[in-house]
């Protein structure tokens, strides 16, 4: 049988785990390094996750079953896909 996947959270929880244990700074440097690396992996794997579950939250179904984008989509993180809103957006203020 196939083992199930952890959870978001559960990955999440193992995450912040590994995180509290290498600021402790008592961990020996070779486990360090393991558990580094496992966590590098687990961040790859929550990016993954919330990238898959951004997408799938930009897209609507009307009452026809026809797919509809909710908000413009877009590769640059600094507006979390909203497209031009706020400064910048290209309104002027005018005093």
């Amino acid at each position: 049988m196939a083992t199930k996947e952890p959870s978001f959270e559960e990955q999440l929880a193992q995450l912040q785990q590994i995180v509290n244990q290498l600021e402790q700074g008592n961990t020996p440097l070779e486990e360090a390094l393991e558990q580094f690396q496992t966590g590098i992996k687990l961040a790859k794997s929550l990016q993954n996750k919330l990238t898959s579950a951004e997408k799938t939250l930009g897209h609507l179904i009307d009452d026809a079953g026809n797919e509809r984008v909710y908000e413009n989509n877009t590769d640059d993180p600094s507006n979390n896909g909203g497209g031009n809103r706020g400064f910048g957006s290209g309104d002027s203020v005018k005093g």
